[in-house]
């Protein structure tokens, strides 16, 4: 379970992933070795899994979309996401309920690369239907 420390160290590593042991603790008002150790348990208990960078907006990828799969009948995604997983602009699969079976998130080059890609979804074995949604802006993104 979180505290109040462990959620304002959270916040201070999400606005910046570089910033200093000291400089997170002066935030979290705990002493560095207090800090560090808070971390590594956040880290072994898997609420930290991963420190990122997030790249400035000329090196974005220049086309972002999200592609709606449903599946054929008896597929699964454990049919078809071990072929997405070869397509490196896919980054990211997510399976949903409803009428859409698995969202798939890409980043690419241009318009091209997205029809490319998206004819390489279509023809994996077990999609019924793949329906492009190009992302025209991101007004909000927590980590």
């Amino acid at each position: 379970m979180l505290d109040d420390k462990d959620r304002i160290l959270i916040g201070a590593l999400r606005r910046n992933a570089r910033e200093s042991l000291v400089g997170l603790a002066r935030s979290v008002g705990l002493s560095r070795s207090a800090t560090q150790e808070r971390m590594r348990r956040l880290e072994r208990d898997g609420i930290i899994k991963a420190y990122t960078v997030e790249l400035a907006s000329e090196q974005d990828p220049a086309v972002r979309a999200m592609i709606a799969v449903t599946f054929d009948p008896g597929f699964r995604c454990r049919h078809v996401v071990p072929h997405l997983s070869g397509i490196p602009e896919v980054v990211a699969c997510h399976s949903l309920t409803g009428s859409i079976d698995l969202m798939v998130i890409v980043a690419c080059e241009s318009n091209a690369s997205l029809d490319r890609i998206r004819d390489a979804i279509s023809a994996v074995p077990g999609v019924a239907t793949a329906t492009t949604h190009v992302i025209l802006g991101t007004p909000l993104a927590r980590g």
